[in-house]
């Protein structure tokens, strides 16, 4: 912020607006609510997305890119693991597909709708949106790898019936799965990092330096103290364990509705994973606005990496104590899908490159996505 004033109340109301949330989901945790409950609880979750994006943005600034998107990303994935262990514990056999709707919505989600928003905003802003096509394609790779590995061959398999992996495949799985996302961490961060940084949009050169991520006001700024950094990375984790359990909180609601409208079930889970990565969603268009488009992607492709990386070796381990199946096959209509979503995202990164038309093909691959939720 440019005054005093501005820093104090930003900093006044990103230091509060967790702490608020963390004690509506403590009052509201395992509850029946009622109306005006359920309207509150949803208020303080908005509040937390903003303020998990405020803190996301500090640490960032701090830390340059890529571990900036990394931190975002990482928190998200792992609190959102811990509460489809949770849910899948207290469900039993109704939650059988939980992680993998949960996870496919993620990557949907993060793959069309983060990439889109960001290069819309990216290409609004100067005609067209610039990328790293080194990095973001490895990314993209890891993504579709993880995904065909997780999702996709669970439906082809013959050991057991059904859209199921048997107990050595979940384990292979669980193996390949953390040790992908481990490479692409070891990549990202320390061998290849310059694949991941931003590309500046006129002169056409890396920011090697990585600073500058746009948390405050201007991208120049000079970033915060180590030790303002540690305090937004802790209330950064107590925003997002309010966002993630509120919006656990309020799913009663949610699956109420859904199943008064006689929507599929599956619709919850949509709902839930759009709640949790409305952090990621905002801090990746913020990023685009600042002509950081690379960032965006980071973010974008980090989650869905992170998400099937962590989720799927948390569930292998995790079947040791939970009773029923375990569902992780697609169904026809979203492997084709995914598979239209690796095919036009590899056209969309190899020119490093990209115009509002290719934002809006991966808008309508999200509209497409959502509208078969509904209506499958």
């Amino acid at each position: 912020m440019s005054t005093t004033a501005g820093r104090s109340f930003v900093t006044d109301w990103t230091v509060v607006v967790p702490v608020i949330a963390l004690i509506a989901l403590v009052f509201s945790w395992g509850r029946d609510l009622p109306g005006f409950a359920v309207a509150l609880v949803a208020l303080c979750l908005g509040g937390a997305v903003l303020a998990a994006v405020h803190h996301a943005e500090v640490v960032a600034h701090r830390v340059g890119e890529p571990l900036g998107s990394l931190v975002l990303a990482v928190a998200v994935t792992v609190i959102e693991v811990a509460l489809i262990v949770t849910l899948m514990a207290d469900g039993g056999d109704k939650t059988a597909s939980l992680a993998r709707d949960t996870v496919f919505a993620a990557v949907m989600i993060t793959c069309n709708g983060i990439v889109g928003l960001s290069l819309l905003v990216g290409a609004l802003r100067n005609r067209v949106a610039v990328f790293n096509a080194e990095g973001s394609g490895a990314a993209l790779a890891t993504v579709a790898t993880l995904a065909t590995l997780s999702l996709v061959l669970p439906t082809f398999t013959t050991s057991k019936p059904g859209p199921e992996f048997s107990t050595a495949q979940l384990v292979f799985a669980a193996v390949a799965s953390l040790a992908l996302y481990g490479l692409f961490i070891a990549v990202q961060t320390v061998r290849h990092r310059d694949y991941f940084l931003p590309v500046a949009t006129e002169a056409g050169t890396k920011k090697a330096d990585g600073s500058g991520d746009g948390s405050g006001d201007g991208e120049h700024a000079a970033p915060p103290t180590a030790r303002a950094a540690l305090v937004s990375l802790g209330l950064l984790l107590v925003a997002l364990v309010a966002v993630v359990g509120d919006a656990k909180a309020v799913s009663p609601t949610i699956e109420t509705g859904v199943a008064k409208a006689g929507l599929p079930n599956a619709v919850v889970g949509v709902i839930i994973a759009l709640l949790v990565l409305a952090p990621e969603t905002l801090a990746g268009v913020r990023a685009a606005r600042r002509d950081r488009v690379q960032t965006s992607l980071n973010l974008a492709y980090g989650s869905a990496i992170a998400s099937i990386g962590l989720t799927i070796p948390a569930i292998a381990l995790a079947t040791i104590w939970l009773s029923g199946p375990l569902l992780l096959g697609l169904g026809p209509i979203h492997m084709v899908l995914l598979a239209l979503t690796v095919v036009v995202s590899s056209l969309t990164i190899a020119p490093g490159r990209a115009t509002l038309l290719q934002g809006g093909v991966h808008l309508v691959l999200l509209a497409a996505y959502l509208f078969l939720a509904v209506s499958p």
